[in-house]
């Protein structure tokens, strides 16, 4: 089976390890950083085995002078959405400065007495995910200021097909900057030497940018991230589920932030006739004011939702989304303005309240997909068959 010109990932137990991620490869860019004052774009996710980058650094006598973090913060705890100060890392005392607060690009005074900068952040290869806008606006920032970037980079636990509508650029936001597909289909490191080609930096500038390669990978081999990419994609099935659900934040749906199961329900305390209920409540570190805080919310349990069939069959799944919109009794109310962010499309808002079939809506990405998959050819370090 083909979907947009990839092949389904076999079913083998053939996972990428993490010994085989760019941050593991320090040979390759411990030289470019002796000696030289570095900045790192870090998270929770930034990992060397059970050793965090910044211990490892540190270790290895790299002076680091700056750590950047993105959002829900450099400790990974903060809430989506939820602004991030400036800090002091109270391990290292190395100081921390938000790219998720007053501003999401580093300033040409945090730069200036930095000579290089790291980016070490796990992606889950959707869209609207944010670390792509902050890998963008960094990016950004070291072509303005003239400093090198070394991406290390890092499977991509959706990498194996591409989906869903490209961005209408009329239509960008934090949520979505690049004219790609919800579903892209690339690593990190793939992504940022698009940004670079393609010239979407501010005025066409380029960054002076080297990826370090993951060993022994390919768009078909699963990986099953090692740490909670954010705090609510606790577990490998969130993380597939999470191109298609995470739509309905653009809705009056919600997806279970407040529960332990994020993006693995989805309900309303108006859907009538379900079995499945579920209350959300606020939770330290996930979700302290989830939608409909101390409601019971009715709808969809998808825990048991097969990840063979995530692999087997990989395509955004837009039959939840039209069930939802028929099933909600004031489907007015359905909507909310970020869900054309969300989507980056006009169309696929009207095309859920015609009630349109999930194929008939794919049929009008096909066009702009293929177009997309002709740029994104260029750009790949690793076989994508």
């Amino acid at each position: 089976m083909l979907v947009y010109g990839l092949q389904t990932v076999a079913q083998t137990s053939a996972y990428a390890h993490p010994d085989e991620v760019g941050a593991h490869q320090t040979h390759q860019y411990l030289p470019l950083l002796t000696k030289k004052r570095v900045g790192l774009v870090v998270n929770q996710t930034s990992m060397i085995g059970k050793t965090h980058l910044v211990d490892s650094l540190l270790y290895l006598k790299v002076a680091i002078k700056i750590i950047f973090a993105p959002e829900h913060g450099f400790r990974g705890n903060a809430d989506a959405g939820e602004k991030i100060a400036d800090s002091i890392d109270f391990k290292t005392h190395i100081p921390v400065v938000s790219l998720y607060g007053k501003h999401y690009k580093p300033t040409k005074e945090e730069l200036e007495n930095i000579d290089i900068v790291v980016f070490d952040i796990q992606d889950v290869g959707a869209r609207f995910y944010t670390y792509l806008s902050t890998l963008h606006y960094v990016m950004e920032a070291c072509a303005t200021e003239h400093k090198k970037l070394i991406v290390l980079d890092r499977p991509n636990p959706n990498i194996f097909y591409v989906d869903g509508p490209v961005l209408d650029t009329t239509l960008r936001s934090f949520v979505g900057l690049h004219p790609v597909p919800i579903v892209y289909g690339m690593s990190i490191g793939e992504y940022a030497q698009m940004i670079n080609g393609e010239h979407w930096l501010k005025d066409g500038i380029r960054c002076d940018l080297s990826v370090i390669k993951i060993n022994n990978y390919h768009h078909q081999k699963r990986y099953q991230v090692p740490v909670k990419p954010s705090p609510n994609l606790p577990n490998e099935l969130a993380i597939l589920l999470y191109p298609s659900l995470c739509l309905f934040e653009g809705t009056s749906i919600s997806v279970g932030r407040g529960t332990p199961t994020p993006f693995q329900i989805f309900g309303h305390p108006d859907f009538n006739n379900h079995s499945f209920a579920f209350t959300p409540v606020s939770i330290v570190g996930m979700s302290r004011k989830p939608p409909f805080e101390n409601q019971i919310c009715y709808g969809e349990d998808l825990r048991n939702f097969p990840l063979k069939k995530c692999y087997q069959e990989p395509h955004l799944e837009l039959k939840w989304l039209l069930y939802a919109y028929e099933n909600l009794p004031h489907t007015s109310l359905f909507f909310n303005p970020f869900f054309e962010k969300l989507a980056g499309n006009r169309q696929f808002r009207q095309q859920i309240a015609q009630k349109i079939s999930p194929d008939s809506i794919r049929k009008t990405w096909q066009k702009e997909i293929d177009a997309f998959l002709h740029i994104r050819a260029k750009y790949l370090l690793y076989p994508a068959k």
